[in-house]
């Protein structure tokens, strides 16, 4: 079964209430454009932190499960893809089998990347993590038809993306070789302590949410909102690769 009985009815029940899904992507596509020169909606490390990452020679579990668990939880692009996933999962396995399949994705990009040396363009990674957002939001409203692929499969190769984005953030420290696997790894579980804080909160309100009338209704808008976001993170992560030579 590709999706959950629950979440393909509301797929199919939300086709009603709006226009054709062409016409969704051009509008939110160009509203985007618009959007270019606004402030990226990057989440680097930051200074204070990227220098006390800097000083740490030796292995620090603490201060890596903690920069772990807040780059998680203060991504603005990690949690909207994790909302597109949970959006429509009702049961906990279901919601299990998910996010394993992303948590699996980014954790081999972000400890094969730092430890192994791989590396990337960071606007790039951002812009395919932003494009993430807005292929799981067109998935929820039935986007793709018969042209629709198994959405865990699609959700762990996003995981790739992700976790490479991860990556290039610690890459572009001096990060101390001395304790740096045993660093990474903590700083993985900290990412996954973080993924956990938010799916939460997020799914505790969208339990709630989902007993509103209208639900469907509304729920149709708000993957809308979910691509306009996903949109304007692609444009301006793609206008930044552009306009940095790609390098």
């Amino acid at each position: 079964m590709i999706l959950p009985t629950a979440a393909y009815l509301s797929v199919r029940t939300m086709r009603a209430h709006g226009p054709d899904r062409w016409v969704i992507l051009l509008a939110l596509g160009l509203v985007a454009v618009a959007c270019l020169n606004l402030p990226a909606f990057a989440h680097d490390v930051s200074a204070r932190n990227a220098g006390y990452i800097e000083s740490i020679s030796g292995f620090a579990p603490i201060p890596f499960l903690y920069l772990g668990a807040k780059h998680m939880v203060t991504g603005i692009d990690h949690v909207l893809f994790l909302i597109g996933v949970v959006f429509f999962l009702r049961e906990f396995r279901d919601i299990l089998v998910y996010v394993s399949l992303f948590t699996l994705g980014h954790s081999l990009t972000l400890l094969g990347g730092v430890l192994g040396g791989f590396h990337a363009n960071e606007y790039l990674v951002d812009a395919i993590i932003g494009l993430s957002v807005v292929y799981k939001a067109y998935d929820n409203i039935g986007g793709f038809g018969t042209l629709r692929i198994d959405p865990k499969w699609a959700v762990g190769a996003f995981g790739l993306a992700h976790g490479t984005g991860l990556a290039t953030k610690l890459q572009a420290l001096s990060v101390s070789d001395e304790g740096l696997f045993w660093n990474m790894i903590s700083f993985n579980i900290g990412v996954e302590m973080g993924q956990v804080l938010v799916l939460i909160f997020v799914v505790s309100l969208l339990n709630i949410w989902r007993m509103a009338n209208g639900f469907e209704r509304q729920a149709w808008y708000a993957n809308c909102v979910l691509m306009f976001a996903g949109f304007v993170l692609f444009g301006q992560h793609s206008y930044a690769f552009l306009t940095n030579g790609g390098g």
